[in-house]
């Protein structure tokens, strides 16, 4: 059964604004935040070096298990914050996502290091579940701002991060950046227990154990038959196995959750237009994002002696010149979302649409021209902004449209979609750029590269038009939200929209 809130948000009231211990608890949730998206600069960084130390051509893995893991135990984590509170949901993750940066600082061999990016992964669901219990706790007049600036960062970290990332690689090894992670996170995990109060809103239902094993399992299937395919073989029994098996495991618990009384996850709420459009278009926004990141280092380091067309041997401390610009128009747009939309009463729907366009015309410049150290920053900037945009109108968009005791279960699914698209995105333009790289160097050169694979510039190319198509399909789905999100509401054991109970419809946040 689904009850209302047990009680009022205990920060909550209209009367109160930004005091002290409002900015460090939302200062200690960004911060945290952004450990999720550098953890992506980071690795990325520092890939040539793991694969050197472990002699290992499985790269793909690193990332891999990070979004494999934290989408598999999204919705379980959605569901559970939703009965026992979003803040102690939070610091659970947060716990076991410190504890994989542990193992991973360790580790003696890749496949140990492999378990522990996977369970690093535990950073992924932190994103919703953070904004979730920041529109329980916060100031009205705040949350707006707060959920933006917290999904897009302040840059505190995540500027500075790829400058942090090449002297931590560069100076120290690739395990710096992992005993990195795990004191942030050990810090700003005791700061959000010391500072942030625990939702008051709770859903009285019955954990879907049976869902939850459904789904899980059946994401994981789809997601590990994407991303070894090209390996594989697409027809190979494995792979088929893999995502047939996915496939038939989600399509039982779709059946099972409009079968069962207190399902994982409402199927009612996915089915709603808002829902449904928001979360694809939140796949697709972090899907461009992971794709651009992770093949902005690659085309920058590349010796520029070589001659392909792109490339300027950067290091992994000079590839910050690329990815920093990158990090702060990311911060931008969050900002620019979180002000127009919690003072101007801009629609966030139109705010994700923007977004969709910036990070589409920086994807299709960066493919057509990338050959200029000040053409690719400029271009990346385009694409920051879009990233900010998007993901600060993700959360505004569900606020808008799923009821408190509803909203960490429902933006986790949110949270599936945007580790399932940059999981496979990668995958589809490594399998086309694997079609165009260069087989044949002269025996100085190869000597040099030490077995590395370096691609033409149509095959990078090609890769940015992917993520271009990508933002593309996001702005179709930005278009296609409602003009007037109705938020779902609950009476009794029945979800029905605002307007069914005569309720008047006023954002979440006003």
């Amino acid at each position: 059964m689904v009850s209302p809130s047990l009680g009022a948000p205990t920060a909550g009231a209209p009367d109160q604004r930004w005091t002290p211990r409002l900015v460090i608890s939302l200062a200690s949730i960004v911060l945290m935040l952004e450990m999720l998206s550098i953890s992506y600069i980071m690795i990325a960084t520092a890939l040539p070096s793991i694969s050197k130390h472990y002699q290992t051509t499985q790269g793909a893995w690193l990332l891999t298990a990070f979004l494999l893991f934290g989408a598999m135990v999204a919705p379980l984590l959605g569901k559970l914050a939703d009965l026992h509170g979003k803040r102690l949901v939070l610091l659970i993750a947060v716990f076991g996502a410190a504890l994989g940066s542990l193992i991973s600082a360790v580790a003696p061999s890749y496949g140990v290091l492999i378990v522990g990016r996977a369970l690093t992964g535990f950073l992924v669901p932190c994103l919703f579940l953070s904004y979730s219990l920041i529109r329980d706790v916060f100031p009205p007049k705040t949350i707006a701002l707060a959920v933006s600036i917290a999904t897009s960062g302040m840059g505190l970290i995540a500027i500075p991060a790829p400058f942090i990332t090449g002297w931590l690689v560069d100076g120290f090894g690739f395990r710096a950046i992992f005993w990195f992670a795990l004191i942030a996170l050990v810090v700003l995990g005791t700061l959000i227990r010391l500072t942030t109060p625990e939702s008051p809103v709770r859903q009285q239902a019955r954990l879907d154990i049976i869902g939850a094993v459904l789904l899980g399992a059946g994401i994981a299937g789809v997601l590990v038959g994407v991303s070894f395919g090209p390996t594989w073989g697409w027809a190979a029994a494995s792979t088929l196995t893999y995502l047939i098996g996915g496939i038939i495991l989600i399509g039982a618990w779709l059946v099972s959750a409009s079968v069962l009384k207190e399902p994982l996850v409402d199927i009612k709420v996915l089915r709603q237009r808002s829902v449904a459009f928001t979360v694809t278009a939140a796949g697709c926004i972090y899907g461009v994002s992971g794709l651009y990141t992770m093949l902005l280092p690659m085309l920058v380091m590349t010796p520029a002696m070589l001659g392909l067309g792109y490339g300027f041997g950067t290091t992994a401390e000079g590839t910050a010149i690329f990815q920093a610009p990158l990090g702060l128009f990311t911060v931008l747009g969050g900002v620019i979302v979180g002000v127009l939309v919690g003072r101007a009463n801009a629609k966030p729907r139109m705010m994700m649409a923007a977004g969709a366009v910036s990070a589409g015309i920086g994807c299709t410049l960066t493919a057509f021209s990338h050959d200029s150290k000040g053409l690719i920053i400029l271009f990346g900037a385009f694409v920051g902004l879009g990233m900010g945009l998007g993901y600060a109108a993700v959360p505004n968009l569900l606020i808008e449209a799923v009821p408190p005791q509803l909203q960490a279960s429902t933006a986790s699914i949110a949270g599936v979609f945007q580790s399932i698209f940059p999981a496979i995105l990668p995958v589809i333009a490594f399998a086309v750029m694997n079609n165009s790289y260069i087989a044949v160097f002269p025996p100085e050169v190869a000597q040099m590269l030490q077995g590395a694979v370096m691609y033409t510039s149509d095959g990078y190319k090609v890769a940015y038009l992917i993520a271009a198509a990508t933002a593309v399909l996001c702005l179709v789905c930005a278009l296609a939200l409602p003009s007037r999100i109705k938020q779902l509401k609950v009476s009794g054991d029945e979800i029905v929209e605002a307007d069914d109970l005569g309720e008047p419809e006023v954002p979440a946040y006003a």
